[in-house]
């Protein structure tokens, strides 16, 4: 890759500044944080059956607002629910493990179609050559899962999904394993809900799935969902409050003074 090229900023210079003075971000939407009436009416989490819940990623909002009249500062912890978004499966050949392991109620097991599948190991061996080891070990606490039920390891092999996902696409990605990181990771998450066992993503993976359920609404025309937004515009300000701060210059940085 050129050495010289540097990834693009999600905000330009003049929206940092915008988020300084009217706390705007991404998209226009508007974050008043001093908005008491506002946080406060927001639900701390929505109204779902504990089956519907499987279905979402939890995410801890921290949020901190101003009482005039009592002269201090309050905190409160609400929660973001976002919707899993799986990925489509088509008739292509790289979706077919997706496909049958979406049938079957489980995992892409990377390690295990390897063994399976003996022309293909070349490829992959060649693709994975620095994550074979994570591919073995989330081989390994599935298994154990399926056979024992042991669930001391699932928040170990959804946490090595994560960083998996930060290693895609690959040649071997693209020929077999179509977006399987991300089914994954979708699995994972709904095992350890279902299992009601806490676990927590970091924030570049919680932007992610973020952006997929955006998606999603934007692709069907879903009805916008404000207490969403802007629970999500809080989590964006404090998971990133620098956004593109490499961009400016030592004066642009006066704003945040």
């Amino acid at each position: 890759m050129d050495s010289s090229f540097k990834p693009k900023p999600l905000l330009n210079k003049s929206e940092l500044r915008q988020i300084k003075r009217s706390k705007t971000r991404v998209e226009g939407k508007k974050v008043i944080t001093d908005d008491v009436k506002k946080l406060k009416s927001l639900k701390v989490t929505p109204e779902l059956s504990f089956q519907e819940s499987i279905d979402y990623y939890k995410e801890p909002i921290w949020i901190e607002y101003y009482i005039p009249k009592e002269s201090r500062f309050a905190f409160e912890t609400k929660y973001l629910f976002i919707l899993l978004v799986d990925p489509k499966i088509s008739d292509e050949e790289c979706d077919l493990a997706r496909k049958q392991a979406k049938e079957k109620g489980e995992i892409v097991d990377v390690f295990a179609y390897m063994e399976s599948n003996p022309e293909a190991i070349r490829l992959i061996e060649d693709s994975y050559h620095s994550t074979m080891s994570m591919h073995e070990s989330i081989h390994h606490i599935f298994k154990n899962y399926k056979e024992t039920g042991a669930t001391e390891d699932l928040k170990t092999a959804c946490y090595l999904t994560e960083a998996l996902l930060k290693y895609e696409p690959t040649i071997a990605g693209l020929t077999y394993f179509r977006d399987y990181s991300i089914y994954n990771l979708n699995y994972w998450i709904r095992t350890l809900n279902r299992l009601k066992i806490d676990f927590a993503l970091e924030d570049a993976t919680v932007s992610l799935l973020i952006k997929r359920r955006n998606e999603l609404w934007e692709l069907e025309n879903r009805v916008e969902d404000e207490d969403f937004d802007l629970l999500a515009a809080l989590f964006f300000e404090q998971a990133f409050p620098n956004r593109g701060a490499g961009e400016l210059s030592s004066d642009d940085m006066l704003l945040f003074e």
